[in-house]
């Protein structure tokens, strides 16, 4: 092996080399603070139809809610939010699930999901608004083929460092654990508070007031974070997304209509 060959690929080297791999495969920031304007990011067709087979899918396993209050709360909110969430071949549709977790989700293509447990929780239109319009920058900001993108860069430089270190030590062995930790976990959490920014604004140009965001998660920290602390999570505590939306309420409102 040349000798610089053999500096480069040197476990020093490569640690300093993963982290750049890594960060260049995340997607653009989705908002721009200058010209408070938000990127619409649509997905590839092949991972449009892959969302939309999963929200299938879990639509057939999980129990449809039959509770008409809760069904005419989603829909009424999300029909003010789809007329201002105009991301091109995106179809939304919303379906309420009877499940007592307090959560929602969104796939590729626009299908979005919520819980009935979520609707305890959220109990205004503009905390269900908060929520919903989360689920929807995800989509608008193309987050899952990033973090499929990202998951790959993972495996990827996880396995280089394996063999140079030898799969068989006990740093090889740690290779992945550490790579995942360390970029992986944080990419998601950015992706979480990105989604929070951006779905004030989308919240806020459908006529809800970008605080409600602030007011829910205060009701969801008052449920109890428990669970992995933070670093070790893919989503940020509520004091986290607390004060990063304070923070972000200015330029929310500022778009307030």
């Amino acid at each position: 092996m040349k000798p610089i060959l053999k500096r480069c690929l040197s476990p020093k080297s490569i640690s300093i080399f993963l982290p750049v791999a890594i960060i260049s495969c995340a997607a653009p920031t989705a908002f721009n603070s200058q010209t408070g304007a938000v990127a619409m990011a649509p997905s590839s067709a092949s991972i449009q139809k892959a969302g939309r087979d999963a929200f299938n899918q879990h639509r057939r396993k999980t129990p449809i809610s039959a509770d008409s209050y809760a069904r005419a709360r989603v829909n009424r909110v999300a029909s003010r939010l789809k007329p201002v969430v105009n991301l091109p071949g995106t179809r939304w549709e919303f379906e309420v699930f009877n499940d007592p977790s307090a959560n929602a989700f969104a796939v590729p293509g626009g299908k979005v999901g919520v819980n009935t447990g979520l609707l305890k929780v959220a109990v205004t239109d503009g905390q269900l608004a908060a929520v919903l319009a989360h689920e929807m920058a995800h989509v608008t900001s193309n987050h899952a083929q990033a973090r499929i993108q990202n998951n790959q860069t993972i495996a990827t430089g996880a396995a280089l460092i394996g063999v140079l270190l030898g799969q068989n030590s006990s740093l090889g062995k740690l290779a992945p654990k550490v790579g995942n930790i360390a970029f992986g976990l944080t990419f998601s959490r950015q992706q979480e508070l990105e989604a929070d920014k951006v779905g004030t604004i989308f919240m806020a140009r459908a006529g809800y007031n970008p605080e409600a965001a602030v007011e829910l998660w205060k009701r969801m920290a008052a449920q109890g974070n428990g669970g992995n602390p933070e670093f070790l999570s893919t989503h940020p505590v509520s004091a986290t997304r607390i004060k990063a939306l304070q923070n972000f309420l200015p330029q929310a409102k500022a778009q307030q209509r």
